[in-house]
Formats: C-alpha cells, sequence, structure tokens
C-alpha cells in the first residue's frame, strides 16, 4: 500500500470488499489468518518506515508475537483488527529505530532517538490516520459515507453529486452534514480526535 496514493481511490477501495478476518488471535490457524490477511500490509509498512528488509520483516514477526501475548487481545468494539495490528506494528518499528540508534552508537542517547523518530513517522502517521478514517466511515450509513468521501475527499460539489445520484442537492448538503457530525463523534469515541 501507498502512502501517497489517492486518498479517494484508497477509500473507496475500502469499501468495495469486505475480508473476512479473525475475531482473535488464540490459535495457530487465527494468528496465520491475520498473517494471510496482513502480513504484507504490515510489512510494507515497516519497510517504508524503515528502509531495512530484515529489520521490517521483524517487526512484522514481532507485531504478530505481540498481538498473540497481548494481556487485553483484541476487542472488535474498538475497531478491526487490522487497525489493532497497524498500532502494534508502529510501536514495533518505533522500538527497532531506537535499538538502531543505540547499536550504531552515533553518540545518540535512546531519549535522542525517541525524539528524532517522531519527524521518521511523517509517512507513517499518514498510512494510521487513513487506517483510522476507514474504520471510522465503515460506522456511516452507505449514504453518509458516499456523501463525506465523494465532497471532502473527492472534491466534488453537492450538486455535482445529488445530479448523478439523481437526489436534489439540498439532500446532499443534508447527507454531507449528518455524515461530518457523526464521523467527528466517531473520531471522538475511539480518541481519534480531541473532543
Amino acid at each position: 500500500m501507498s502512502v501517497s496514493g489517492s486518498p479517494v481511490k484508497w477509500l473507496r477501495g475500502r469499501f468495495a470488499s469486505k475480508d473476512t478476518e479473525p475475531t482473535a488471535l488464540r490459535t495457530d490457524r487465527e494468528v496465520q489468518a491475520a498473517y494471510d490477511l496482513y502480513g504484507g500490509e504490515l510489512f510494507g509498512f515497516a519497510f517504508k518506515a524503515l528502509d531495512d528488509r530484515q529489520l521490517a520483516e521483524d517487526v512484522v514477526q514481532e507485531t504478530f508475537v505481540r498481538a498473540w501475548k497481548s494481556p487485553r487481545g483484541y476487542d472488535p468494539s474498538q475497531g478491526s483488527m487490522r487497525t489493532w495490528l497497524f498500532a502494534i506494528a508502529r510501536n514495533a518499528v518505533v522500538d527497532a529505530i531506537r535499538r538502531r540508534k543505540v547499536r550504531e552508537g552515533t553518540g545518540f542517547s535512546s531519549w535522542d532517538a525517541v525524539s528524532e523518530s517522531s519527524s521518521a513517522f511523517d509517512p507513517v502517521d499518514q498510512l494510521l490516520e487513513r487506517i483510522q478514517l476507514g474504520e471510522a466511515l465503515e460506522r456511516l450509513s452507505p449514504q453518509h459515507r458516499e456523501a463525506v468521501v465523494e465532497v471532502y475527499f473527492g472534491g466534488r460539489t453537492c450538486a455535482e453529486l445529488g445530479e448523478e445520484l439523481g437526489v436534489p442537492a439540498s439532500t446532499m448538503r443534508s447527507r454531507l452534514y449528518y455524515g461530518v457530525r457523526s464521523l467527528r463523534l466517531i473520531l471522538e469515541e475511539n480518541g481519534w480526535l480531541a473532543p
């Protein structure tokens, strides 16, 4: 997955099909199913952040080990397994960057590595924001989601979209208003926006 790709294309693709994901990571079969679904994406995410193939593979492995050993485990009411795994992977990437800085012995302390790592995560943070936004958009009704994606992310007007769908522009504005309002509440509820 590319962070630099079109947000509209990515958001439209997120809702085109739904993969069946495991509901937990307690058995070998569930871990394998999750790896089959998300392993490649997680590898791309880690590789983009680290620019080191072996380290990225280690991060993916560490992500699934941490997920499997997690005492709280995955909670479907908090979001998708994909989002949960990406959050774990982000932490594993940060840890890998810290270890690499210390191991290289470039005169940095582990605190320097932490402060520098935040600037290295702009593309990573953008990807996480897209994932979080996708998760929130999934919870909207199809009409509200379409209005938000097409108008806010696609740059279309309510009149254009309404004409295409055979709906009055005022109805599209209403769908957009309530869609954005619901989206904001979902993002606040999940801690992705400050209340």
